[in-house]
C-alpha cells in the first residue's frame, strides 16, 4: 500500500529547492524548485537566451519522449519548465531523479540543429487596425512605412506561449522599435492584434484586456479550442509577419471563417544569436 501524501509533506518541503551533491554533473547547475504538491519546476538560469531556452524546449521533449507514469503536464517557459505530476503515481524525489538523468545527457550532448519552423503571418497594419503605429512611429523618429519594413524585416523566435491560451512571446524585435507600454491599459483589444511593449512584440490570440502599443492586426486564428490540435504554432517555432491591404485582410477572414485557410509554412536554421536572431 502506498504512504498516504501527507506523510510526504516534510520530504516535498525539504525537497523546495533540490540541491544535487555532484558538482561535476551538468544537473548540479540546475535548480528545481517546489511549486506546491504537484509542481516541480526545473529552473536553468536567470537570463532570457537562445542557449537556455533551446535546454528548455530539449527537456520537455525528452520529458514527452520518455512517457514517465505520473507526469501530468509540462510548460516551458523562457528559461524554466514547471512539471505537473501526480504524488500518488510517482514522488517527487522519483521525479527528480528522472529529471536528473536527462538532465546530464543535455550536459554531454551537442546541440541539436533542427531546421526551424516559420510560420507567416499576415498583417493589416495601421488604420483601425493599428491605432498606435504613429505614436510608435513619432517615438523612434521612423516613418509608418519604416515602422512596417523593420517589423517584417525578420523571424521572431517563439520563446514561450503564455498570458493568453497560444499568445506568443517573442524575442529578436529589432531594439530601434523599441516603445514603453501604455501607461492605462485598455479594456478591450481585439483577437489578432499586433502590439509592441519596450523590447517584445507579439499579437493577441484572444480579445482581453491589455496595454501593448497596437501597430497593426492578423486575420488568422491562433487558438481555436474546438479544433483537436488548438495551437497554430508553439515555443521553437518562428514567426514571420507579412504586411497586406485591407483588401488582403478580410479576403484571408473569409477563408479563415471558412476553414479553407492555409497558413505559409517555411524553414530555416536554427538561430546562433543570443535574442532569436536567425544565423
Amino acid at each position: 500500500m502506498r504512504p498516504p501524501v501527507g506523510s510526504r509533506a516534510n520530504e516535498q518541503r525539504r525537497l523546495e529547492e533540490v540541491a544535487l551533491a555532484d558538482m561535476n554533473t551538468y544537473s548540479a547547475k540546475v535548480r528545481m524548485l517546489a511549486a506546491g504538491e504537484q509542481g516541480l519546476v526545473v529552473d536553468f538560469g536567470n537570463e532570457i537566451s537562445m542557449a537556455i531556452n533551446a535546454l528548455v524546449q530539449r527537456l520537455v521533449k525528452d520529458l514527452a519522449e520518455l512517457k514517465l507514469e505520473g507526469v501530468l503536464e509540462t510548460i516551458p517557459t523562457y528559461r524554466s519548465v514547471m512539471i505537473y505530476f501526480d504524488p500518488l503515481v510517482i514522488t517527487r524525489r522519483q521525479l527528480t531523479e528522472n529529471i536528473k538523468v536527462l538532465l546530464d545527457q543535455l550536459g554531454t550532448e551537442e546541440p541539436e540543429r533542427v531546421p526551424g519552423r516559420v510560420l507567416c503571418v499576415p498583417v493589416c497594419y495601421g488604420g483601425v487596425f493599428g491605432p498606435d503605429i504613429d505614436f510608435v512611429a513619432r517615438r523612434t523618429r521612423l516613418s509608418v512605412e519604416e515602422v512596417i519594413k523593420v517589423h517584417t524585416s525578420r523571424a521572431y523566435f517563439i520563446y514561450m506561449l503564455g498570458f493568453t491560451p497560444g499568445f506568443p512571446y517573442l524575442g529578436g524585435m529589432p531594439e530601434q522599435l523599441a516603445v514603453p507600454r501604455l501607461e492605462k491599459l485598455r479594456v478591450k483589444i481585439p483577437e489578432g492584434s499586433v502590439g509592441i511593449s519596450g523590447r517584445q512584440t507579439g499579437f493577441y490570440t484572444e480579445e482581453s484586456p491589455g496595454g501593448w502599443r497596437i501597430i497593426g492586426r492578423t486575420p488568422i486564428k491562433a487558438f481555436n479550442p474546438g479544433q483537436p490540435h488548438p495551437f497554430l504554432f508553439a515555443a521553437g517555432d518562428y514567426l514571420q509577419f507579412k504586411a497586406i491591404s485591407v483588401d488582403e485582410f478580410f479576403a484571408v477572414r473569409r477563408e479563415v471563417e471558412a476553414g479553407t485557410y492555409r497558413p505559409e509554412i517555411t524553414s530555416l536554421e536554427q538561430p546562433g544569436g543570443e535574442n532569436g536572431d536567425p544565423v
